[in-house]
């Protein structure tokens, strides 16, 4: 994986939720050994509507957002000593601020829930405007569940699980963590139809595919552990339940699973809802 030379780009509302995701974003642009950079967006629509302008709306606004960003770069400060940390404040709505701000970013990070600047980071629009819409990996932020100690990645057995891949085995080397690969497969056709399957056989057959397409990662990354998990179900459950026991859940933002056909994007949008830690979502073509 390339390494990151980029600024970690994370957006905050002043909530407490984005205060969670300033530090946690803090905390990587460390591990990464690059700069922060915090961004809110002052959005007008809100308040002013188009067919009835507020004379010098955002002069209004403006401020309020100073004094959030600065509230959040003095959190990202007193969590990192030493990082380099800037500040943006940028007009416009909070997604199409931060899609401009990947451009030029390492990733990007929100918080899974805000107001103001970035409301309904997690169940709105804003993480879905972002996540997989971007190329850099976006990172939707929520506790971490206790006693976690393992990163957990999604695969499918596809060319475009290879991003979320490299994304998962670079963080798990740097956090010196065990990695999870959780592969999930169902029979092609409803179980007791006429046509006879050997269940045992049909896995054995999905663990043999899996493992052959994972050789190389593990070749690539050999001081990393590793586990792999074959399991009978839909993808969105299994990594749900994985999700419980890591410290990042890491899935691709599209690809189709070579054994269920479930759509990975559509997977990718059910766990930032649903999953029980920090999710990162990355686009599945390789830069």
């Amino acid at each position: 994986m390339t390494p990151f030379t980029d600024p970690v780009v994370v957006g905050t509302d002043g909530s407490a939720g984005a205060t969670a995701a300033v530090e946690w974003a803090a905390d990587h642009a460390c591990l990464r050994g690059v700069p922060l950079r915090v961004v809110h967006a002052v959005d007008r629509l809100p308040y002013d509507a188009p067919c009835y302008p507020i004379p010098d709306c955002y002069d209004k606004l403006a401020p309020s957002g100073r004094q959030i960003l600065d509230h959040a770069a003095r959190a990202a400060r007193d969590r990192r000593p030493g990082l380099g940390v800037t500040t943006r404040l940028a007009e416009g709505r909070p997604g199409r601020v931060l899609r401009e701000q990947a451009s030029g970013a390492a990733e990007v990070v929100i918080g899974s829930h805000g107001a103001g600047g970035f409301p309904g980071m997690l169940l709105g629009s804003v993480g879905n405007q972002i996540a997989g819409h971007v190329a850099v990996p976006v990172v939707v932020v929520r506790p971490v569940p206790p006693e976690a100690a393992e990163i957990v990645a999604g695969f499918d057995c596809t060319e475009t699980s290879g991003a979320a891949l490299a994304y998962a085995f670079e963080e798990a080397r740097l956090r010196g963590q065990r990695m999870r690969i959780v592969c999930a497969w169902e029979p092609p056709v409803p179980y007791g139809a006429a046509i006879a399957m050997d269940l045992d056989e049909m896995r054995r057959a999905a663990e043999e595919y899996a493992r052959g397409e994972l050789r190389s990662w593990q070749g690539a990354y050999a001081d990393v552990k590793t586990e792999l998990d074959m399991v009978r179900g839909h993808p969105v459950s299994a990594l749900v339940e994985a999700s419980s026991r890591a410290v990042l859940l890491v899935v691709g933002s599209h690809g189709r699973n070579a054994f269920t056909a479930a759509v990975l994007g559509s997977v990718s949008r059910a766990l930032l809802a649903h999953a029980h830690c920090p999710v990162a979502v990355v686009r599945g073509v390789l830069s």
